[in-house]
């Protein structure tokens, strides 16, 4: 098989692949808000927006799950992102820094399959 014909196949099955969910979540003292409730299971861009005036994080974890999915601390004005692939069911997203959890800090969203 030539090298064009190794290339061109990779290239088609690149393009058949669904383009990732994105999510939006936007951080501020002491409050996350997410741009939609709801994403399609598979690849998901989220980006976390820091809106506030305190460094902030975010924290993924599944409900019943053991695996957390973190974002590193991000300084007020700038942005984070991470591509994920979050399986179907609901998650629990918080800011894992101090107390800003307790403080309100934390939000739930749902995975369709």
């Amino acid at each position: 098989m030539s090298k064009a014909l190794t290339l061109a196949a990779i290239v088609g099955a690149l393009a058949w692949q669904p383009a990732p969910a994105r999510l939006g979540v936007s951080a501020r003292e002491f409050h996350l808000v997410l741009s939609r409730a709801s994403v399609k299971a598979g690849r998901v861009v989220i980006e976390l927006d820091n809106d506030g005036e305190d460094v902030h994080d975010l924290r993924l974890r599944r409900i019943g799950g053991t695996r957390i999915y973190g974002f590193p601390a991000t300084k007020p004005g700038q942005r984070s992102a991470l591509t994920l692939r979050l399986r179907a069911g609901r998650y629990r997203l918080w800011c894992s820094i101090a107390d800003h959890a307790q403080l309100g800090m934390r939000a739930v969203l749902r995975v369709r399959p």
